[in-house]
């Protein structure tokens, strides 16, 4: 089994990736450039070399450059703010579903439906190969970005039934999904949203919030990759 692992600009700080083989795709939708170690395939969802904005990632040249490499399973990280008091920054949470009101889609040409859903099948696994908690069953909002969310955003997520906030993983959700892909999902909680706990963010705060993390990242991206590496 090929499975790949996408997160973001953390990704590059994980020496877990240090040496990989470097690959660049042609795809339809653009040139990709991913790191490659046995049976997996690492991916920065910004780009390892130029490093775009969540609005402007070319969502459907990476996962068509997954499908290209022959990936049938992945497991992604990614940022997210908390909309709920109970989950502090520092979580590392597991997300059972999510919401996006601009979906993905490979589709242009035709009608097409499916209903998405995550089957989480490494979620166990994984659980058992780290000692870092992690918080299941939550709910991932997507919003646009590259803004953060307004307070009445939040609020509105918070009825909606959303655990997590952020602007990446749905779009890539939607596409992996479309593509019969088997989808595993993980967040690391770097901040609470916009006015939780009143919080106020700006993009200095949230960067160092992020780099607070890395260690945590850091082991986990360690523990995922061991027990990848033993998935055939």
């Amino acid at each position: 089994m090929k499975i790949a692992i996408i997160s973001g600009t953390s990704i590059e700080r994980a020496d877990t990736f240090a040496g990989w083989r470097e690959h660049r795709l042609e795809t339809l939708h653009g040139e990709i450039l991913v790191k490659e170690q046995g049976n997996l395939v690492a991916m920065n969802r910004h780009g390892f070399e130029h490093a775009l904005p969540p609005h402007a990632i070319n969502y459907r040249a990476n996962v068509e450059a997954l499908c290209q490499l022959g990936v049938t399973s992945v497991v992604t990280l990614s940022s997210v703010g908390s909309v709920r008091e109970e989950i502090p920054p520092g979580s590392l949470v597991s997300c059972e579903d999510y919401m996006s009101f601009a979906p993905k889609t490979f589709v242009d040409d035709r009608m097409s439906a499916f209903a998405p859903v995550i089957g989480n099948p490494h979620l166990d696994g994984i659980a058992a190969c780290t000692e870092l908690p992690i918080v299941r069953g939550k709910v991932y909002m997507q919003t646009r970005g590259p803004r953060f969310e307004t307070r009445a955003e939040v609020r509105a997520i918070q009825v909606l039934g959303g655990d997590v906030v952020g602007m990446t993983f749905a779009n890539e959700a939607d596409l992996i999904l479309e593509r019969g892909l088997e989808l595993t999902p993980f967040c690391m909680v770097d901040n609470f949203a916009h006015g939780v706990r009143s919080s106020e963010l700006s993009m200095e705060a949230f960067q160092a919030l992020v780099a607070k993390n890395q260690d945590t990242i850091n082991q986990f991206l360690a523990d995922v990759v061991d027990y990848l590496s033993d998935c055939s």
